[in-house]
């Protein structure tokens, strides 16, 4: 058995917790939408349409806020498209995923969903095909009270209150050339800075998201950010960040390190944000929007498939990914990441939220169940809220294919405005338990622990509509206050402290 320690103390504080790093993304893609969230005719189907059951889950994960409509999908959407009677919207062809939307679900039914499910919407514009004219139009639609072409329109086709979208995106992707009307950083920046100045003159209250580089691999990496941020630094609030992970190879040590790459990730695109906030002299601080990351790998080759047999077909199965156990460990050290960078990470969104790489599944007029990776992302953003506080970890260490110095226990903490403190903690060592000693010597005494553990023997397990429940979080006999905690070999840990 090893043995590590983690020390905590109340005073060591990294930032408070924006709620929004626990946010998911629903795009126009695949089975997100249609048969996802929304399936009239289903038995568990609403007056509007929308899917009880996929609420239910959804609202076990406390979502607050949720991207939408996309993704490569929105470089290539006309939001007016999707407002007025659905029997006047268009059917598009959408060139990003070689399929065919038909816009019966949109701005209006979603605003209506995300509010069922206690969350908000975070709007994407188009600055692919479009640009700023209809990008200041759609805040103008959305967030105006009344008295004006757009906002008369939407009180209109039914909503007559303001939608109230705060935080904006704007656009996607946009240095990958796989995006419709892709840019170069000058041009993009350029663009972004004038629909965010002309979206903030419409409703100063808002905040917008500035697009980052896609990946680190993309050749622009870092001078894209630099380059990107001369022109709109004023202006903007955020930089995307998007990063996926996968196990290809089923290296399950190396794909375990693969949060080693996302801290790095987050702290390059910082210092790059603060660079440029020296270069301009300027007080404004730019922080970050994870609103893309997940494990995806596992649905490449039957996409691929799908596309040869039903080209421009509706609602395709596409990037549904069936995670397994190791994909749920992932994830919950990919959150352990984005809690000790709460100081600049203020945004996240676990892609996508339904269907599409997600954490929930559905089956067409059946059931829906949750995938391994819903636990960790449910455990974290039930109870690390608060302050995240600064972890001192002693861990044995160990190197993998890609990574040198990969802590064998990895860990996070919060503290609520209560006292009680939650630590989150992953052994990554797949054979031996692990041994964890918590100093925590400022709280003073705790009158309850609790110890919950996802573990499984199979790091290949996954959860079906038959048996969902074949991967999930039991309770374990927790140890007396200031005694170590047992963490199994392979496992995420939730050990709450109460006052």
């Amino acid at each position: 058995m090893k043995n590590a320690k983690l020390v905590l103390d109340k005073d060591y504080v990294i930032s408070e917790v924006d709620k929004r790093i626990y946010g998911s993304f629903i795009e126009h893609l695949g089975r997100a939408v249609y048969t996802g969230i929304y399936e009239p005719g289903h038995p568990l189907a609403d007056e509007e349409g929308f899917r009880s059951d996929v609420l239910g889950l959804v609202r076990q994960l406390n979502v607050p806020i949720v991207r939408y409509p996309g993704g490569n999908f929105v470089s290539g959407f006309n939001w007016e498209d999707s407002v007025g009677p659905k029997a006047n919207r268009p059917r598009r062809l959408d060139l990003a995923w070689k399929t065919t939307e038909t816009n019966e679900v949109g701005l209006h039914e979603f605003a209506s969903w995300a509010k069922k499910a206690g969350s908000e919407v975070m709007y994407a514009v188009n600055l692919g095909t479009r640009g700023p004219d209809e990008a200041r139009n759609v805040v103008e639609y959305a967030n105006h009270r009344g008295g004006t072409y757009w906002s008369d329109l939407r009180r209109k086709n039914g909503a007559e209150d303001p939608l109230n979208i705060h935080l904006w995106c704007l656009g996607n992707e946009m240095d990958g050339p796989w995006q419709m009307c892709s840019k170069t950083a000058m041009e993009y920046g350029r663009i972004a800075n004038e629909a965010a100045k002309l979206m903030k003159w419409v409703d100063d209250s808002i905040e917008v998201v500035a697009c980052g580089s896609s990946s680190t691999t993309m050749p622009t990496f870092g001078d894209w950010e630099l380059t990107m941020l001369n022109e709109c630094y004023k202006n903007v609030d955020y930089v995307s960040l998007h990063r996926y992970y996968g196990n290809p190879h089923n290296d399950t040590e190396d794909f375990l390190a693969s949060t080693m790459d996302l801290d790095d990730f987050i702290k390059t695109v910082v210092s790059i944000c603060d660079a440029v906030k020296g270069k301009k002299h300027s007080k404004h601080q730019v922080n970050l929007s994870l609103d893309e990351w997940n494990v995806w790998y596992h649905s490449h080759d039957q996409d691929e498939e799908l596309y040869k047999r039903e080209p421009w077909g509706q609602a395709l199965p596409l990037l549904e990914d069936i995670y397994n156990f190791e994909d749920a460990l992932l994830v919950g050290l990919m959150l352990i990441t984005i809690l000790r960078n709460a100081d600049r990470v203020k945004v996240a969104c676990l892609a996508q939220l339904v269907n599409v790489i997600a954490p929930i599944m559905t089956r067409k007029g059946g059931g829906a169940w949750a995938q391994t990776i819903f636990y960790p992302m449910m455990d974290a953003s039930r109870y690390g809220r608060g302050k995240s506080l600064l972890p001192v970890i002693e861990s044995p260490r160990s190197d993998t294919k890609h990574f040198t110095d990969v802590p064998m226990m990895d860990a996070a903490a919060t503290m609520d405005e209560a006292g009680n403190v939650t630590i989150f903690a992953v052994n990554r060592d797949l054979k031996e338990d692990c041994l964890l000693a918590c100093d925590l010597r400022s709280f003073g005494t705790f009158r309850e622990v609790t110890h919950t553990v996802l573990h499984h023997d199979d790091m290949k397990a996954i959860n079906t509509e038959a048996n969902p429940n074949e991967v999930r979080p039991v309770t374990v006999a927790a140890p007396a206050a200031g005694e170590p905690v047992l963490l199994p070999a392979a496992s995420w840990n939730v050990i709450r402290l109460i006052k």
